[in-house]
């Protein structure tokens, strides 16, 4: 997809963006929004950019509540960043708005748009290069989640329902089997059975937040690591991106997942499960950088529990691709025949892996905690 000269006009007068245009460059990481970096020319010469995104309401149907979460959250962490002496510019995104207000504008089509200045000197990873990154990638989300410990939650508006139900998600699972829409349920009985046997671990954040050990928060719930925009210079996380998903929920559903893929000795898709480990190296990076920033605002029993919640993620996340190998491949996109049930093997491994180094996991944490 490319922006046309009169789409191009429609947003600059929509979002009111100054200067003359000049170009435009498409972005291809995100796998949901269609994105683009407009260029304008300003009168003295500089250059002003902004990302423009088409949001993909099919995906995300409550354009108004997406919109609002993001421009909650976004003004409140501007806030929280002046406090500290921060620069807000560059350490959280700023989305125009447009003449009435709004967050989001439609075209003719009907299609949703927004716009956000673009951050710049700054640069994105797609994997881990060392552990340095992903000490970095800690600290900032482990700023992000301190940053907003005392933003309201309840405010928030539930972008995906149930995204990290576990219990919710093992229910599907159970019903996948049942039904068995495609015969493969007798292919995989070793798989489900590797489910069935952890069907207590699902319920265990779930419970926490019940008795109200650990709290409800601000969650982002798509840790990965090029949603983090890095510094030039200094290499440090400087803002997190990709807004999309935030949402109430545990703070240690997003400590999980990213463990659950930045952790990893290999990739989700992976054939050779003798590659798949979890790297104790990397772990004990991610859950320093992450406590330095993060400690003061968790309890301890979410602390507690980080351990437990990179299992549990790699475990839903494994247990999702069973699901959707056995409904017949209707939810993730898929390469081959053996895909979903290929990823879902990396992801199994990657538990029992997890689960006979718990020990030496925690011990890194209560290190780290100290």
């Amino acid at each position: 997809m490319e922006l046309n000269a009169q789409k191009i006009a429609f947003i600059q007068k929509s979002f009111q963006l100054d200067g003359k245009f000049t170009s435009s460059e498409t972005i291809n990481n995100g796998l949901i929004n269609f994105t683009c970096v407009l260029h304008f020319e300003q009168a003295d010469g500089s250059d002003k950019d902004y990302v423009v995104q088409k949001i993909n309401t099919n995906v995300f149907q409550n354009v108004e509540g997406l919109m609002s979460n993001i421009s909650g959250v976004t003004g409140f962490l501007r806030e929280r960043i002046k406090e500290r002496g921060g620069d807000p510019s560059r350490e959280t995104l700023h989305f125009k708005n447009t003449a009435d207000g709004k967050y989001y504008v439609l075209d003719e089509d009907g299609a949703a748009w927004r716009c956000y200045r673009h951050v710049g000197d700054v640069y994105t990873c797609n994997k881990i290069e060392n552990e340095e990154v992903f000490y970095n990638a800690g600290k900032a989300f482990g700023a992000f989640q301190q940053s907003l410990s005392d933003y309201p939650a309840d405010k928030l508006y539930e972008t995906i329902p149930n995204f990290h139900n576990t219990y919710s998600r093992f229910l599907d699972f159970k019903k996948a089997v049942e039904e068995d829409k495609v015969g493969r349920r007798a292919s995989v009985q070793k798989e489900i059975q590797f489910v069935l046997d952890r069907e207590a671990d699902t319920h265990v954040i779930l419970d926490l937040i019940a008795s109200g050990d650990i709290p409800v928060r601000v969650t982002h719930n798509d840790t990965k690591l090029n949603n983090i925009l890095f510094d030039n210079k200094t290499n440090e996380g400087v803002c997190v991106i990709d807004l999309d998903t935030i949402m109430p929920g545990s703070a240690l559903y997003d400590f999980g997942d990213s463990i659950r893929f930045g952790a990893n000795t290999a990739s989700e898709d992976e054939k050779d499960l003798s590659k798949v480990s979890l790297s104790l190296p990397l772990y004990k990076a991610y859950v320093e950088g992450y406590l330095s920033s993060a400690k003061n605002s968790l309890t301890s029993a979410e602390i507690e529990n980080l351990p437990f919640s990179a299992k549990l993620m790699t475990f839903e996340c494994g247990m999702r691709f069973l699901t959707d190998y056995l409904s017949g491949d209707t939810y993730f996109k898929t390469l081959y025949p053996e895909h979903n049930l290929v990823r879902c093997h990396t992801q199994f491994t990657l538990v029992a892996d997890i689960e006979h180094k718990m020990d030496e996991m925690k011990a890194i944490t209560m290190e780290a905690a100290k």
